[in-house]
């Protein structure tokens, strides 16, 4: 695609100055005062899903500069992010700020999944519970690959408000219940029909290409 579309030059200068393969400092700060994470998987036929996460700022754990790990707690059951990175370690998680800096923060890298108690054992600087009461049952430990800026051009400003937060609440009610009215109603149904896309492969001859440089 930058070959099609001529920004070859271009994607290199950000390779150069933003790419790198570790949390520098800066990231490190970011990261300690996040409250939430967007997390994207797939699984091994490249089918994919995206996930919030979560918790009090700390909840996401810098381990040292090419590690990061977040807790997973008890949940609906369907195991949707776990279940992807069991068949695909590949992990894309991003943080923004949307009061303060403005600023996002892309971080990819290989997962491996580590039962809490082998966690705490594995990293006992790390054993304290974010959220008081509820204690994760897993974590999902990262292998930083790449770490680069997501641009604020376009990320609103959001004031915070004052608000009472259960984190980590098992209660279904306080999870947003069947908000979308989703129970009840066919999970499936005959679709119409419609008219597909063109495919884009020829856009690079059917070849594919590495996304970032290695």
């Amino acid at each position: 695609m930058q070959q099609e579309f001529g920004s070859v030059a271009r994607a290199g200068r950000f390779y150069d100055d933003q790419v790198r393969d570790r949390l520098l400092p800066r990231m490190v700060e970011f990261i300690g005062r996040m409250e939430m994470a967007f997390v994207a998987t797939s699984d091994a036929h490249g089918e994919c899903d995206n996930s919030l996460r979560a918790g009090p700022p700390g909840f996401l754990r810098v381990l040292d500069d090419y590690t990061l790990a977040y807790p997973e707690y008890r949940g609906n059951g369907v195991f949707a992010s776990l279940g992807n990175l069991a068949e695909n370690g590949h992990v894309g998680i991003l943080m923004v700020d949307f009061v303060e800096s403005l600023i996002g923060l892309h971080v990819n890298g290989r997962t491996r999944i580590v039962d809490d108690g082998a966690f705490r054992a594995e990293f006992p600087e790390h054993a304290h519970d974010q959220a008081a009461g509820r204690r994760a049952e897993r974590w999902v430990v990262v292998d930083v690959e790449e770490a680069y800026i997501h641009c604020r051009k376009h990320i609103p400003r959001m004031e915070r408000v004052t608000q009472k937060r259960d984190w980590g609440t098992d209660d279904p009610a306080r999870k947003g219940g069947d908000f979308f009215g989703a129970k009840g109603t066919p999970a499936r149904v005959t679709r119409p029909p419609r008219r597909r896309f063109p495919s884009t492969t020829h856009l690079s001859g059917g070849a594919t290409k590495a996304l970032r440089r290695r």
